[in-house]
């Protein structure tokens, strides 16, 4: 594995993704609204809420890659807890046009490159993706998206472009911090550390050839929303 693409790659699981491909001597590429921490990771800035700027970024990074990639983890996301009668559409779609849209969009773009190099792609879903809740329908609604065009893509690409569907609990990242206190982690919530689902997406990716791991579920071990 040498070069990944990975979407919000500068905070929360993407970070801890791009650290453990540079661990591993891998060269990360980050898709984001902001850089890196580190100066020397290439990226390019890109909203993905728009799926055409997602895929013309997903195109650059590839060419800056010498137009070869081994992988791409679509690890951006967001959501805007609250009743569906409460969030304004233009939010309610956002969630569904980064969560579910532009991991379409961005591994459309990539196809060429990955069958080329029979890469490998994993996408991020969530506990939430198999398991309904109040106050969520654009995050559900998205991640369960996330699970289905996983799974159809894993039958379409299968021989071509390893696919893996990663489902993460509740991670120690920054994803909580601008909700409104009802909608926050309690102060007992038992998270999961993000560099643990990053090691298991690097699993996934240095599945040896004809090798595939379909699906993980990644979750602290007494993660409440799971099972």
């Amino acid at each position: 594995m040498d070069a990944v693409i990975v979407t919000g790659g500068s905070s929360g699981l993407g970070a801890a993704v791009v650290d453990a491909v540079r661990k591993a001597g891998g060269r990360p590429f980050v898709i984001d609204r902001q850089a890196p921490a580190s100066s020397d990771v290439e990226w390019v800035e890109c909203d993905l809420a728009d799926t055409r700027a997602a895929e013309a970024a997903t195109r650059e990074l590839i060419s800056r890659a010498g137009g070869r990639i081994d992988g791409v983890v679509t690890a951006a996301g967001m959501d805007v807890p609250g009743a569906l009668a409460d969030i304004p559409g233009e939010t309610w779609d956002r969630i569904v046009m980064i969560d579910l849209l532009a991991t379409a969009a961005v591994i459309r773009a990539a196809l060429p490159a990955l069958k080329e190099s029979h890469g490998g792609v994993v996408t991020i879903s969530s506990t939430l993706g198999i398991k309904a809740v109040s106050d969520a329908t654009a995050y559900c609604a998205a991640k369960f998206g996330v699970v289905g065009f996983t799974r159809a893509l894993s039958a379409e690409l299968a021989g071509q472009v390893n696919v893996t569907l990663v489902i993460p609990g509740g991670m120690r990242t920054k994803f909580f911090d601008d909700r409104t206190e009802q909608y926050k982690p309690g102060p007992d919530a038992i998270l999961n550390d993000p560099a643990n689902v990053a090691n298991a997406i690097l699993f996934a990716l240095n599945q040896p050839a004809g090798c595939a791991v379909r699906e993980l579920v990644i979750a602290a071990e007494q993660e409440s929303s799971y099972p």
